[in-house]
């Protein structure tokens, strides 16, 4: 058994891993990361973010090869089976851990493979696939562990048709009928991917909307495309049962529906990976979703024990955990550049995609907030006519009498960079945080960014015209 002293040792290399080690290695400190998979990146790049957004941009391109009239003149309409477009996700999954390996050379960070466990506080051991054992000693310890599919004991997730959000990238065929049960933003994806590739789905939302937390007239272009593009919702349903046999699996849900599918894959809640991290030797205890509690600046109830990413919950974003991850490690240095993770803009991989930053109306008009809409309409723009994308639009929610933009929220192609535009004027103070900023300022023509200054102009002409 091997001793090892650091400054810092980090649990997780996902996002929110990275995030924290590098910060602290780019300050001078001695960092050690601890990898319960063989390769780094975590659940991150290995079986959430990056295969599902890489599938669905293979998707994507298939849709648009097989509805565009022009390339007719090169073939008909083809049929992609899934493990075929899963095959170019892998490919990017492989850079991307490269990349990150090169990361950590690079910085001079030490990479453990192997199971984390505290032994003390400050202390950890490092029990590797092989079964050998090392110890890490560190002044701080940042947990960045991520999350994992919550699984009800009820359904037997080792049936060969009924999967998980982690275990469907091991899908081998392409069913032809799938359920999807949880309609959240991984099973909304899924439910884009699963029907570009010609899959029958069957969406069961526990709700009375699709993605309820979203502004709710964006909800409803998602609802209407999803049904244009074969996608059956049921809102407000709960699973009786989901028994799996050779031909495929029954999902009785309790209102006496009956739904029969080749395939079953199960999106509904996720859990903090803390079970067997030893918490109870260092006075630590998870809630029943298994996140750690933290304060305003990432720190547990255990001085110079700090927790970030999934593991704390809210929001559960790749983007926000790296930010969350460097600023546990700029507390834990003493730095006076602190910055707690509050506005992050949400991005919804979808067919279309959505993303959004601020407040949605429902919310402005139950804190009674005078606010006007300003609109614009893709299918009105240049850029989305030549790019053959006219779906979706612009929508901008700001104050009626100091013009403050309050929310943004987008619905189309590239939804999520286009919303950081408008997020960075939001992030301004005084007069720079105003519509009137989109009408004064010259975009490129023709852009999708233009949208807008079209949208601004919109909502601005409503008032003067009142």
């Amino acid at each position: 058994m091997a001793v090892y002293e650091y400054d810092v040792v980090v649990i997780g290399s996902g996002p929110a891993g990275e995030g924290a080690a590098m910060n602290a290695a780019k300050r001078g400190r001695r960092v050690a990361v601890i990898e319960e998979q063989t390769q780094v990146g975590g659940n991150c790049t290995h079986k959430g973010t990056i295969p599902s957004k890489a599938l669905r941009h293979s998707v994507k391109q298939i849709i648009e090869f097989n509805t565009n009239s022009m390339f007719r003149d090169i073939g008909e309409p083809r049929w992609f089976s899934f493990p075929r477009v899963l095959s170019r996700a892998e490919k990017v999954m492989a850079n991307q851990v490269m990349l990150r390996t090169n990361f950590y050379a690079r910085n001079r960070i030490d990479v453990f493979f192997g199971r984390a466990q505290f032994v003390a506080k400050g202390e950890l051991s490092v029990t590797s696939n092989k079964g050998a054992v090392d110890t890490l000693k560190a002044t701080n310890v940042i947990i960045a562990t991520g999350s994992s599919p919550w699984t009800p004991k009820d359904i037997d997730f080792s049936h060969g048709r009924i999967y998980n959000s982690d275990t469907i990238l091991k899908l081998s065929h392409t069913p032809r009928t799938l359920v999807i049960y949880g309609a959240g933003v991984i099973g909304s994806e899924y439910a884009s991917i699963f029907s570009g590739l010609g899959v029958k789905v069957d969406l069961i939302d526990n709700r009375d909307r699709l993605l309820s937390f979203l502004d709710g007239e964006i909800s409803d272009s998602l609802s209407y495309h999803f049904r244009n593009s074969g996608v059956r919702i049921f809102h407000n349903e709960e699973y009786d049962s989901v028994e799996g046999d050779e031909q495929g699996v029954t999902v009785m849900l309790k209102s006496g529906k009956r739904l029969r599918c080749d395939a079953f894959l199960w999106c509904n809640g996720r859990t903090g990976n803390t079970a067997g991290l030893g918490l109870d030797k260092v006075g630590l205890k998870a809630n029943s979703r298994g996140q750690i509690q933290v304060d305003g600046h990432y720190r547990t109830a255990v001085k110079g024990i700090y927790a970030v990413g999934d593991v704390i919950g809210w929001p559960s974003l790749a983007s926000a955990a790296i930010d969350q991850g460097r600023a546990a490690a700029t507390d834990l240095l003493g730095s006076e550049d602190f910055h707690f993770v509050n506005e992050v803009p949400t991005g919804i991989y979808t067919i279309p995609e959505i993303s959004s930053v601020g407040k949605t109306e429902e919310e402005l008009t139950e804190e009674a907030v005078p606010y006007e809409v300003g609109q614009a309409f893709f299918k009105d723009t240049a850029r989305a006519q030549i790019s053959g994308q006219p779906v979706g639009m612009l929508k901008i929610l700001f104050h009626r009498e100091t013009f403050e933009i309050l929310g943004l929220h987008c619905f189309g192609d590239q939804a999520s960079e286009i919303i950081h535009i408008g997020q960075a004027i939001m992030a301004q103070e005084g007069e720079a945080n105003t519509v009137k900023y989109f009408v004064n300022t010259t975009f490129n023509y023709p852009t999708m960014a233009e949208a807008y200054r079209v949208a601004a102009l919109a909502g601005l002409n409503r008032i003067e015209h009142i």
